[in-house]
């Protein structure tokens, strides 16, 4: 058993246990772990043969060594290369990034393996073996935690125990001393007893004390790393919303970065990208035309508009107003004097904190307001343009990482007053898409008598839009997989709501109160997607909360999609970066929900995820991981102390035991050999010089045992029973005489 090999086996596998496949199950980490931990012992073995022969062999052992970092150089340059393929980031940026927020990459992980195998197996070995240095030992002690820690991850406790019992006791294994006057050198062989109590006690004593507990608000360091370009691009990677979506980047989210300080007056969904097609088999959302081709084209003048106060019923009240016939046909004359409410104009800023999203293809999103109008100002200088999704985006060049972004919006309150409701409710009632023909017709020419103001113009942008793509709308965000489940379902749920808005509100409130349940940990099994939420499992994230309710809704007619962004609801006193600010989002805000197109009003945000109603269960910290880990090692402790303290005298009982059970020949070949043992004499000695030897030390007298030992060994002669008794009783004699003297040792110390 080689314990620096082990160690460099522990050290690897509790590293690979964090560059896992997160996407399986948890125990599979463990698993694989294992994997890693037996090919690093084999890996190990073959350098660990290397290395003993460059210590013999300096010149040609160093050759050795340099073609070994060679081919491990060759191996990890061609992995990482493979891994590239259809990948977006390179190794280094993947090594860096939070694993929790990339894709796992199989070729990535091998090139990781090999490239900590070489180095851990050289310094471990050469800071044991060939240099003993406790402290270089302790900084690659602490490489594991470090990994972990950068990413808030809790290391499990089996890691965290062995490691640092390893380390302990590699540490006392590889000690180097000297014999003095008051030190005296006992040989690794003979001290295994000790050192193992020791590092049980020290186990379980370091796992027991009481830590103080800690809370540590790292943001305002970690703001500090907007200065360095290569950070900013790892940590953009961390919020990156691509065109396929599955969710995962949901899933025991522990990464906390500031990506954007508000000043705003609302709780706000941010938008990053809206996803149009569902695909059962994968459970993953892709973006489509829908989702990201150009509404108008690019520029650079401000404002943009995005949106309208109060939806399309400001482009149908302004076409009322110009067109009578228009305003008779559709029922609106009697609403052309009715006060219809219209939200609050509310304005948000928001201050980017470490570079803004990128989509796969390289085209950076802008973080839209719920309820956006227009953007009014920002610090980007180049061409943006308005996507279909309700986005914006930058068209020949990237956000800088610290933008700033001014939009005017509109608070969630437009169906609070009946009346609206009730406008919205007859218009739906129309055939729609000549609802939003004739409306753009009677505008368009509004528009060319310039008989409009900005509001005006804003209702109109937002109207044709609409006019133009609504029959996309009904033939993509329609579509729900034809599921017979799903349908009845939302049906069931439905029943008896007489407007879309209502039959929003119902299957917005079913997710709420039907025992589904929000869960970070959960880790879905492969195959599993919406319809096993929705009937089994009802256990997800956001994501399957959100895609629930998209499919529900498509299912009875109501045009949806589903979103990615950020939920706005952190309240500060000021911001770390822009004192004016009291809202932070960061990377745990991340979040996916839904947007439904309502007849008459246009797309609107609801919230199915209702995480601030369910109980949070409060993960344990390391600490407490450690004290329960305690109480165990304690137990084992006390088990290892009490077979430490009690083996000699078991092991003695029995041996004298057994004894009877032998020949008497074997018996005296027995109890010589373990006389020997006992008092800690080397077999160069011959049985004479071993009497000699117990003598000087225990006053004890074996010369009968020797004399028994010699004509059994070397005269080859059967020894019968009264001489196997006699050869016993001298052994019980020298073994209870050793006792004495080394408790007469221990009463003179003292």
């Amino acid at each position: 058993m080689d314990p620096v090999l082990w160690y460099l086996v522990l050290i690897m596998m509790a590293l690979m246990f964090h560059y896992r496949d997160r996407v399986k199950v948890d125990s599979y980490g463990f698993v694989s772990a294992a994997g890693w931990g037996v090919l690093s012992l084999v890996m190990g073995w073959g350098m660990f043969r290397i290395f003993d022969f460059m210590q013999k062999h300096n010149l040609i052992g160093g050759l050795f060594y340099f073609l070994m970092v060679a081919a491990f150089g060759v191996a990890v340059r061609y992995v990482t290369f493979i891994g590239l393929r259809n990948y977006p980031i390179s190794w280094m940026l993947w090594f860096l990034t939070p694993q929790e927020s990339v894709d796992y990459n199989i070729w990535y992980t091998i090139g990781f393996f090999l490239l900590f195998q070489l180095f851990m197996g050289s310094v471990i070995y050469y800071f044991t073996r060939v240099r003993y240095r406790i402290f270089m030992n302790f900084l690659i002690f602490i490489i594991p935690f470090a990994v972990f820690g950068k990413e808030y991850e809790k290391m499990p406790t089996v890691y965290i125990v062995l490691l640092t019992v390893g380390y302990v006791l590699l540490m006392v294994y590889y000690r180097q001393l000297k014999d003095t006057d008051d030190t005296i050198f006992v040989e690794r062989r003979r001290s295994w007893k000790t050192i193992s109590v020791y590092a049980v006690i020290f186990a379980a004593a370091a796992a027991l004390i009481p830590k103080p507990s800690v809370t540590a608000d790292r943001r305002v360091l970690e703001t500090l790393i907007n200065a360095d370009a290569f950070t900013d691009r790892l940590v953009a990677m961390l919020n990156v919303f691509t065109d396929t979506t599955s969710g995962e980047r949901f899933r025991g989210n522990t990464v906390d970065v500031l990506v954007f300080e508000v000043k705003a007056q609302d709780d706000l969904h941010i938008k990053m990208s809206t996803h149009s097609t569902y695909n059962y088999d994968t459970d993953e959302w892709e973006m489509k035309d829908l989702d990201n081709y150009y509404v108008r084209h690019e520029t650079s003048k401000l404002p943009i508009n995005i949106g309208s106060r109060r939806g399309l019923v400001d482009a149908f009240m302004k076409a009322a107003s110009l067109d009578k016939s228009y305003a008779d046909k559709y029922g609106l004359t009697k609403y052309l004097n009715e006060k219809l409410l219209a939200p609050e104009i509310h304005q948000v800023t928001l201050y980017c904190t470490v570079g803004n999203v990128g989509l796969s293809d390289v085209t950076d999103m802008a973080p839209v307001p719920q309820g956006a109008l227009t953007l009014d100002k920002t610090s980007h200088r180049d061409d943006m343009a308005l996507l279909r999704g309700g986005t914006v985006c930058s068209v020949n060049s990237k956000f800088n990482n610290t933008a700033t972004f001014v939009f005017s919006y509109v608070p969630d309150t437009f169906f609070l007053s009946p009346k609206n409701a009730e406008l919205v409710d007859e218009l739906a009632g129309y055939d729609y898409q000549k609802l939003l023909d004739d409306t753009y017709d009677v505008l368009l020419k509004g528009n060319a008598e310039s008989r409009f103001d900005d509001a005006d113009a804003r209702a109109f942008d937002y109207l044709e839009i609409d006019s133009k793509l609504y029959g996309q709308y009904c033939d993509v965000l329609l579509d729900y997989g034809n599921k017979d489940r799903i349908r009845k379902l939302a049906e069931e749920i439905t029943a008896g709501a007489r407007t879309e808005y209502e039959k929003a509100k119902k299957l917005e409130i079913y997710l709420y109160d039907n025992d589904y349940h929000y869960d970070l940990t959960y880790k879905k099994s492969k195959g599993e997607n919406v319809e096993d939420f929705l009937f089994d499992t009802k256990t997800g994230v956001c994501y399957e909360y959100a895609t629930a309710m998209v499919l529900l809704a498509r299912s009875v007619g109501i045009p949806a999609r589903y979103c990615e962004g950020y939920s706005m609801t952190e309240r500060v006193d000021r911001g770390y970066i822009h004192e004016d600010a009291n809202y932070t989002i960061s990377t745990k805000d991340a979040h996916g929900y839904p947007e439904l197109y309502i007849k008459g009003y246009g797309w609107m945000d609801f919230e199915p995820t209702m995480t601030d109603i369910v109980p949070v269960q409060q993960k344990s910290t390391a600490t407490d991981m450690l004290s329960r880990a305690g109480l165990i090692i304690l137990a084992g402790a006390m088990l290892v102390l009490l077979f430490v303290f009690i083996y000699p005298w078991l092991s003695h009982k029995l041996f004298v035991m057994m004894s009877r059970k032998r020949s008497p020949k074997d018996t005296v070949t027995a109890i010589m050999r373990r006389i020997c043992k006992l008092y800690d004499i080397e077999d160069v000695n011959t049985s004479q010089e071993a009497c000699s030897l117990v003598h000087e030390t225990s006053g004890a007298d074996i010369s009968v045992t020797a004399e028994l030992f010699e004509r059994a060994v070397y005269g080859e002669e059967n020894l019968d029973i009264t001489e196997r008794e006699r050869a016993l009783e001298e052994y019980i004699r020298a073994y209870d005489a050793f006792r004495e003297t080394k408790k007469r040792r221990r009463r003179i110390k003292t």
